[in-house]
């Protein structure tokens, strides 16, 4: 019998969604950028391109997603995005360029 109760959790655990957190970057066509964080970054990514995200990403035109990094934790998420929100553009741009050099648009096909 315990084997069971543990077996029936453990699958109920297996099933389980984890929930993951975003810290993204998103950057327009003259490399103005964006550092944000997000549960749902499909939706958010919508948001940015139909200039429906925020002022700040409507008025720069911020559509191309250059950076991302994905948390189980939202603490975690939130503590990084703050850490990569006060660091100078260089660095920024250092983050990016070591996983993205040709800035591509991660969120395209």
């Amino acid at each position: 019998m315990g084997l069971h109760c543990k077996s029936v959790k453990t699958s109920w655990h297996a099933r389980r969604k984890v929930k993951q957190y975003h810290v993204y970057i998103m950057a327009s066509i003259s490399r103005r950028l964006y550092v944000g964080v997000t549960n749902n970054l499909e939706r958010r990514l919508e948001e940015h391109r139909r200039g429906m995200a925020s002022e700040f990403t409507r008025k720069y035109k911020l559509k191309k997603l250059v950076y991302g990094e994905e948390y189980s934790d939202p603490r975690e998420a939130i503590a990084r995005e703050k850490q990569i929100k006060s660091w100078r553009r260089e660095k920024k741009i250092t983050l990016i360029e070591s996983q993205n050099p040709k800035w591509r648009d991660l969120g395209r096909p």
